[in-house]
């Protein structure tokens, strides 16, 4: 699966938006990749988990992890298609950690599984957390890559493909500064100095 394609399948569901848009990181971007939409079609979420599950097949993964909540359908996918079990991070009092039970034993294998990597802020935190309760973080992995291979989370990284989108402070961004709000799909909207 190349580039071209993991991004005209996005463009094809209606899961790359154009407009001011406000990421989870902080930063706003002209561009918004609404992964839950991408997945609708579970034809589309088995092929991206595929194409990823592949790539890591000879490297003896013995978990997926994937920060909550973006990483879930792909993350579960990638587990499924490698024979491996899933478990995931959540912020808790602002700190990824592994709640529900989940437990890693000292030098497990573990593969981290994001949908969309910008600035790689929640990889580098799920890692940390794995690494913390003794797990091996191997490698991470992503569908798409919108830091154009600049995010560094401290393992090797793969990314079935890469965008060159820049995301920007609110201070940086030229729709702020026309006074554009922006925008944060699948909850109502928000301004940049707005949270819920």
């Amino acid at each position: 699966m190349n580039d071209a394609k993991v991004i005209q399948k996005f463009k094809d569901t209606g899961a790359l938006l154009e407009g001011h848009f406000l990421l989870s990181s902080g930063l706003h971007s002209s561009v918004y990749l609404q992964c839950a939409i991408a997945f609708q079609n579970t034809k589309d979420a088995v092929e991206f988990g595929g194409a990823i599950a592949a790539h890591f097949k000879q490297d003896s993964i013995d978990t997926v992890a994937s920060p909550a909540i973006g990483g879930l359908v792909i993350g579960y996918e990638v587990a499924r298609q490698l024979g491996v079990r899933f478990i995931w991070t959540e912020r808790e009092s602002g700190s990824m950690t592994l709640r529900r039970g989940f437990t890693v034993r000292e030098g497990e294998r573990v593969l981290v599984v994001e949908d969309v990597i910008t600035t790689g802020g929640s990889t580098r935190d799920t890692i940390e957390a794995l690494r913390s309760a003794g797990a091996d973080v191997i490698a991470a992995a992503s569908i798409i890559d919108r830091s154009d291979g600049q995010a560094d989370v401290g393992v090797p990284r793969f990314s079935l493909a890469t965008l060159r989108v820049p995301a920007l402070s609110p201070e940086e961004c030229a729709a702020c500064q026309r006074g554009d709000v922006a925008i944060k799909p699948g909850s109502r909207s928000l301004t940049s100095g707005a949270q819920r």
